[in-house]
């Protein structure tokens, strides 16, 4: 009963870290990359501008960060609200945006 005990505090423990983390904002550009944005920005689908590829961000850079969080928040052309990104924080998006221009 005891080990029953111990698992069940460290399942909550991890549960409640991981919270934490997501609400902080502690996903990393790259993990937000992998799970939401690569399908099309990896490869240019259906205009999304391609990461790393300075020619295709050059109109976005010239935008502000709130105008290209707006984008991505309401969603613009094919790319839906979030990127389908829901669990993503404001400073995850931001944070994954500069990920996509950066030159790689």
């Amino acid at each position: 009963m005891k080990l029953l005990g111990t698992i069940g505090a460290n399942v909550l423990l991890l549960g409640l870290s991981m919270m934490i983390q997501t609400a902080a904002g502690g996903q990393s550009p790259e993990a937000v990359y992998q799970k939401a944005c690569k399908v099309c920005h990896a490869s240019g689908l259906a205009g999304a501008p391609r990461m790393g590829h300075v020619a295709d961000w050059k109109v976005r850079r010239e935008l502000t960060m709130e105008a290209l969080l707006h984008s991505v928040v309401q969603g613009k052309g094919s790319m839906p609200a979030k990127g389908m990104c829901m669990d993503c924080s404001t400073e995850d998006f931001v944070a994954v945006i500069r990920y996509m221009m950066s030159e790689q």
